[in-house]
């Protein structure tokens, strides 16, 4: 048996980060929810940014848009649109079957908008609407500003991928955000399964502190962080105040591990998707990670309710000298700029194209 159906047989889902039409065309996505266990798909503007500006496979695409006359922003959505549709069609069965707890893709709100919660609110609407598909998840950043606009648009029904989350406290103020909305929606009458993922970023921790603590610590704070986030949905789940929202109908905001690949070559290529095996939860890899993974991944023991020794370890990285919270809060701005980046990016890529294929 695969390492990918052992970690679903323990209740992990396993999600591809990455969407390209080469993968719908030749049917590279199909092969992996058929034999690696994939039950859905997320994208950033850097998965598509690389995907139209180093590939010819969305060049013929991109001329029939041109001549109908869009550009920038309102022609890569159409392109996005079109391969996510795609793509949630293939993960419906898998929607279906699991009563739409799984086979969920996601489509993120232009990073321009990550401090701006009214022009989240109506750009998230627009494309939830515009998409029309029941497995389709909305990126928004658990940013101060978009904490708001995930309750609104909970509250309008839009389903939210909470996207930019680096710590525990992110975590739980991005459940805070979604229990609002479900709870808004009950006192209007409205149904509360609208559904949710939480989306905790990883190796990012690892990478900003490499040269900051000893080799022994090295590689520890990522799983750590992840650790202590399990802990709190997990304690939040056995709260009264979700308790009350569940037996009226409400599902729960599935933890999401993201940045799960590992930057480091003389890492173990499969570090961080052994480490975080944990039940009910969701875990998200690059193409090159899920197939190695699937090819020497092993599962060993599954993370436990109580976070293991995320605390102790925690607090030896507080005795170096990192201080865990305004690392956190910096790894948020830090990872809002580089989507901004890789956005710019993209629209330049769209423009040259355009322009080269007219």
């Amino acid at each position: 048996m695969k390492a990918t159906q052992k970690l679903h047989d323990i209740g992990q889902s396993l999600w591809i980060d990455d969407i390209t039409r080469d993968m719908l065309d030749s049917g590279r996505l199909q092969r992996y929810i058929d034999e690696l266990s994939v039950t859905g798909l997320t994208s950033n503007p850097t998965i598509f940014e690389k995907a139209v500006a180093k590939s010819a496979w969305y060049d013929d695409a991109i001329r029939k848009l041109v001549k109908s006359g869009l550009t920038g922003e309102a022609l890569f959505f159409e392109l996005a649109l079109d391969d996510l549709k795609r793509a949630a069609d293939l993960f419906l069965p898998v929607h279906k079957r699991t009563a739409s707890v799984d086979g969920w893709v996601s489509l993120e709100v232009s990073p321009l908008l990550a401090y701006d919660t009214k022009a989240t609110i109506a750009e998230a609407k627009r494309l939830y609407d515009r998409a029309g598909k029941p497995n389709l998840f909305i990126k928004i950043p658990g940013t101060k500003e978009g904490l708001p606009a995930i309750e609104e648009s909970i509250f309008a029904g839009v389903s939210v991928n909470v996207t930019l989350l680096f710590s525990s406290n992110d975590y739980l103020a991005a459940a805070d955000a979604y229990m609002k909305g479900l709870e808004r929606r009950i006192a209007a009458g409205l149904s509360p399964d609208v559904r949710s993922v939480a989306s905790v970023f990883i190796s990012r921790w690892d990478r900003a502190i490499t040269e900051k603590v000893s080799e022994r610590l090295r590689d520890k704070l990522g799983i750590a962080v992840a650790k202590q986030a399990y802990r709190a949905y997990r304690e939040l789940l056995d709260s009264d105040r979700w308790q009350r929202l569940e037996n009226l109908g409400a599902r729960p905001q599935r933890l999401l591990f993201a940045s799960t690949s590992t930057k480091d070559p003389k890492l173990p290529d499969t570090m961080y998707i052994t480490a975080l095996a944990a039940p009910n939860t969701v875990n998200t890899m690059p193409d090159e990670t899920l197939l190695a993974f699937a090819d020497h991944g092993t599962v060993g023991s599954l993370v436990t309710a109580d976070g293991g020794d995320s605390a102790k370890v925690l607090g030896e990285f507080g005795s170096a000298g990192i201080d865990i919270d305004a690392l956190g809060r910096q790894l948020q701005v830090d990872g809002a700029k580089a989507f901004v980046k890789s956005w710019q990016d993209l629209l330049k890529s769209i423009d040259g194209k355009s322009k080269a294929l007219q």
